[in-house]
């Protein structure tokens, strides 16, 4: 009898792990508002996951950084503080140089080189999250980027000066380069920074420029293509691995469909989001010659002095990528 009433005891006390552990929610964190296609994706991911693990795992996210500012979710989803987030590769680039590579202008000017690149990239990516508990479940291109200015923008000359906002270290580079004073800022702290005089100028995707309700501050877009920079998904791989494998299997498929769709979404977004800053009564305009050669110029300089920064194995990525691009006639 007391050995039926200890096991009875211990069936009763793990009973509840057990119940707990058929049903998991992750929290999740992203920077950008409900109404940025990239949240969106998201939203769709997690429908899907919900959907095919019949509710056995639910995300809930936490968009616009009310949760976790967007710089820091992807150390919150390393250590676990939260088990997922969307992250921005380029903010990363003194951790890897390979967190900038897509950031260098003119690297990956469409989509096609851009899908090409990110499948050059992922195998590295792969590797060196591992070593930090991290793991990449989705990357999807920016639209093409462009210059946000109060006044309009004729040749490089106009940008010397300029306080601009950007996001990274290579678009850092890229604006000191062409003679703005640049400032990195997150993105949430993009209207606070106009209204205080900290920058005058943007350069970004014109979604970006709808996020930030860019006509309250600047009247003119010129759009330059230059970059196709990714944003990337990650999981907490501790977290990730205590699901069962059919979990695991749905988790990885829908961000397979979610990379893939993301892009899709992407470009939908880019010929859009033109409109719309038209119809809040911006002028927008194609960079001339001049503006594409100096940017192409740029861009010769900061890849080589990338090669510079890189290892044998970094570097090869790169090679790789090159000649995919070569092989498709990009």
């Amino acid at each position: 009898m007391r050995a039926i009433a200890k096991w009875a005891a211990a069936f009763t006390l793990a009973l509840p792990a057990a119940m707990a552990g058929a049903n998991t929610t992750w929290t999740m964190a992203t920077g950008y508002p409900e109404s940025s296609f990239f949240t969106q994706n998201i939203r769709q991911f997690i429908s899907e996951v919900e959907k095919e693990s019949g509710g056995r795992l639910k995300i809930d996210l936490r968009p616009n950084d009310t949760l976790i500012k967007h710089d820091a979710i992807k150390r919150a989803v390393q250590t676990g503080q939260i088990q997922a987030g969307e992250v921005r590769l380029g903010v990363y680039g003194n951790e890897d140089p390979m967190y900038v590579l897509d950031g260098l202008p003119n690297i990956a000017g469409n989509y096609e080189e851009a899908w090409q690149l990110m499948q050059a990239q992922a195998p590295y990516f792969e590797k060196i999250l591992g070593r930090h508990n991290l793991r990449a479940i989705t990357y999807v291109a920016w639209p093409g980027q462009g210059f946000y200015t109060k006044t309009p923008v004729a040749s490089p000359a106009d940008f010397k000066g300029k306080r601009l906002r950007i996001y990274s270290q290579p678009t850092l580079k890229m604006g000191q380069m062409l003679g703005f004073q640049a400032t990195i800022l997150p993105f949430a702290e993009v209207p606070q920074a106009f209204a205080t005089g900290l920058i005058d100028s943007l350069f970004t995707s014109a979604q970006t420029g709808i996020d930030t309700q860019a006509w309250d501050n600047v009247k003119y877009f010129m759009y330059t293509g230059t970059l196709h920079n990714k944003n990337m998904v990650i999981v907490n791989d501790r977290a990730f691995k205590r699901l069962d494998d059919d979990l695991q299997k749905i988790v990885l498929v829908a961000g397979e469909r979610a990379s893939r769709r993301g892009f899709d979404m992407s470009r939908k977004a880019g010929d859009e989001t033109i409109a719309t800053l038209r119809a809040n009564g911006m002028e927008v305009s194609e960079a001339p010659d001049s503006i594409q050669k100096q940017l192409g110029e740029v861009g010769e300089t900061m890849m080589a002095e990338w090669r510079k920064t890189a290892n044998p194995e970094q570097q090869k990525v790169l090679d790789d990528y090159l000649g995919m691009k070569k092989q498709a006639g990009n």
